[in-house]
């Protein structure tokens, strides 16, 4: 479900000393319920293999068709991402989270993990549209138990960044978003 930004912005997150040039885009509230040690388990459950592969084919064919237009236009390209068009967020990190845990990386998509923490896990990703972070938080729910908080931050490039991000607005809030969502409920009991 979707949650006010401030469930974000209000927090006192790690990330905000250092990634203030991202716009907060989204922040969704995960169903993974679950104790307070259950990050690291949501982390490696969610990249791992066959765990978030997407399986409402109206997505599958969205992504599908991102990344042959991706391909068609060279917005994918190698040039276009993280340490060439743009600085990884891992290089403004202060010393402690530099030196410690990094988190999983994702085994099918191109996000790349930044940081993680026993309540942050931080990715990212950069191509000619946007340089993007998914953010991670481990909450408590006020009954006992925690869950997961995901924010899309963004730096849209320029002119063509910000009309995409307008232009797949509809179809993340009405198909990917949702479906994600689904996906990780679903999946999330089966995580180690």
């Amino acid at each position: 479900m979707r949650i006010p930004n401030s469930e974000f912005t209000k927090r006192p997150w790690r990330i905000h000393e250092f990634a203030s040039d991202f716009e907060v885009e989204d922040v969704w509230s995960l169903p993974t319920p679950g104790g307070p040690d259950d990050l690291g388990r949501f982390a490696r459950g969610f990249t791992a293999p066959n765990t978030n592969e997407i399986s409402d084919k109206a997505t599958s064919v969205l992504f599908a068709i991102r990344w042959r237009l991706g391909k068609i236009f060279g917005w994918d390209d190698e040039d276009k991402g993280v340490k060439k068009r743009v600085v990884s967020l891992r290089d403004r990190l202060p010393e402690d989270l530099k030196n410690g845990d990094r988190g999983p990386d994702f085994s099918g998509v191109p996000f790349r993990s930044v940081y993680m923490t026993d309540t942050e896990w931080v990715s990212e990703i950069a191509n000619k549209t946007v340089h993007a972070l998914m953010h991670v938080g481990w909450v408590e729910d006020g009954k006992g138990g925690h869950h997961g908080v995901m924010t899309a931050l963004v730096k849209p490039n320029g002119a063509f960044g910000k009309l995409y991000m307008v232009g797949i607005k509809p179809i993340r809030y009405t198909v990917v978003y949702p479906q994600l969502i689904r996906s990780i409920g679903k999946n999330w009991p089966q995580y180690t």
